[in-house]
């Protein structure tokens, strides 16, 4: 709690987002983990950009544990389970590898696979 005191902002946007979460479909928790997947990848790259020998731990944990927990929650009858596990897994590999030795063009592949899925379930 004394974390968000000192910073307001997150303060603000974690309240946002509980709010959003709370009153989502399945479907539209779905679209705010991609969103907060794809920005929390965004903020590691600029993080690389401003130190490339820094590793943005935060950033690719939370993206890390967005896509796992999409990888886990996929449901069974969804006619494209398998192959969402499948992504969602391989993404969080990858996601998990950056962690160790962050490759810019690595995290902005990933984001952009996933800005890519966002946009089809828009």
């Amino acid at each position: 709690m004394m974390m968000l005191a000192r910073n307001p902002a997150a303060a603000y946007r974690r309240v946002e987002l509980d709010a959003r979460i709370e009153a989502s479909s399945a479907g539209e928790l779905t679209r705010i983990c991609l969103e907060e997947a794809v920005a929390a990848l965004g903020q590691a790259l600029l993080a690389l950009g401003k130190d490339p020998a820094a590793v943005p731990r935060d950033p690719l944990a939370r993206a890390q544990s967005i896509t796992v927990w999409l990888a886990r929650s996929v449901a069974p009858e969804h006619p494209l389970h398998a192959s969402l596990v499948t992504f969602y897994g391989g993404l969080a590999s990858q996601i998990s590898a950056n962690l160790r030795k962050p490759s810019p063009a690595e995290i902005g592949q990933v984001r952009g696979d996933l800005n890519d899925l966002l946009a089809a379930a828009a």
